[in-house]
């Protein structure tokens, strides 16, 4: 904890409180669904054929300037599956979802978002996608002048005509999914990491979304907050059977959450897909540049000249 960093009082931020399947969840026995042990104790539930997927990206070329850093990016997602977008810095993870959010244009490609055309459809229809999704930003992205409950709150005031009472009861139904229970009336500078998180995955699925997009949700926090964040992702998605799409570079997440993975590379003429498929298969892939990126192997430096400051820094000849 910094020493700006508010003294927490109520619920730790690791451990969000479990919530119980949906008939729609993976206790259903549904065929389509088979389980695996992650940690001996807890499981992990492979989608490997839920029908029409709710995502799809075909053949997605993005350019900035005359620097193409997208080169035919395909993949899908169905219901209930939580995909995880991993790669170095500068892969293109961040543009992907941007392009899947309609924010990022592409040179070419298409993207499907629960039947609608992100790249060519009417705003109209456009504006109908964005309020069956949810999304998560790495930084949070409260409003400071916003109490808690008024950030949570917002979506629904925004885009439905819930009388007060029904917004108050559900504003404090989602703080209690992500245990925030009585921190309706804090501030975000009141908050630590942590918990601001959770109150943007309270305010993420504050209007029930069928797709919930989050990136890097773990980032900046420590070890223990971060599993709890994948806890909650574990649990909402088991909950309310939505899919959900993460970029990360957080290896452990990945194996944590992960139904599918996908991994990006830079290459010579724009990002690719270097890999698809699950954690497990990932771990055994071959490919150089993901072993590389699994084993955290040492970028090498191109420019010699850093290399001869760093030896002399360090008393070498």
């Amino acid at each position: 904890m910094s020493e700006n960093e508010p003294v927490e009082s109520g619920p730790p931020d690791a451990g969000p409180a479990e919530v119980a399947p949906s008939p729609r969840g993976a206790s259903d026995g549904d065929p389509s669904r088979s389980a695996a042990s992650r940690d001996g104790d807890a499981e992990r539930v492979h989608v490997q054929d839920r029908g029409q997927p709710i995502l799809e990206v075909r053949d997605l070329v993005v350019r900035y300037d005359q620097q193409v850093v997208l080169n035919g990016i395909s993949f899908d997602v169905h219901e209930g599956e939580v995909l995880t977008i991993i790669g170095g810095s500068g892969s293109g993870k961040s543009t992907v979802l941007k392009c899947i959010l309609g924010v990022v244009t592409p040179v070419s490609g298409s993207v499907r978002l629960l039947g609608v055309d992100m790249v060519n459809g009417s705003v109209a229809d456009r504006d109908d996608v964005y309020k069956r999704i949810g999304m998560v930003y790495q930084s949070g992205a409260l409003f400071g002048s916003m109490t808690v409950w008024e950030n949570v709150a917002l979506p629904l005031q925004q885009h439905t005509s819930l009388d007060g009472k029904i917004i108050d009861i559900a504003v404090r139904m989602k703080l209690g999914l992500v245990r925030l229970s009585g921190f309706e009336d804090r501030l975000p500078s009141q908050l630590s990491g942590g918990q601001v998180k959770r109150v943007a995955f309270a305010r993420a699925i504050a209007m029930d979304p069928e797709v919930l997009f989050c990136d890097e949700p773990s980032a900046g926090l420590d070890p223990r907050i971060g599993r709890g964040i994948d806890d909650l992702i574990n649990n909402l998605n088991r909950a309310f059977n939505m899919a959900v799409v993460v970029v990360t570079h957080e290896m452990e997440s990945v194996k944590e959450i992960a139904d599918h993975v996908i991994m990006l590379a830079p290459m010579p003429g724009g990002a690719r897909v270097v890999f698809s498929g699950s954690y497990e298969e990932l771990e055994c892939c071959a490919d150089e540049a993901v072993q590389e990126f699994v084993s955290r192997a040492p970028l090498q430096e191109p420019r010699s000249e850093a290399t001869e400051v760093l030896k002399q820094l360090v008393g070498e000849d």
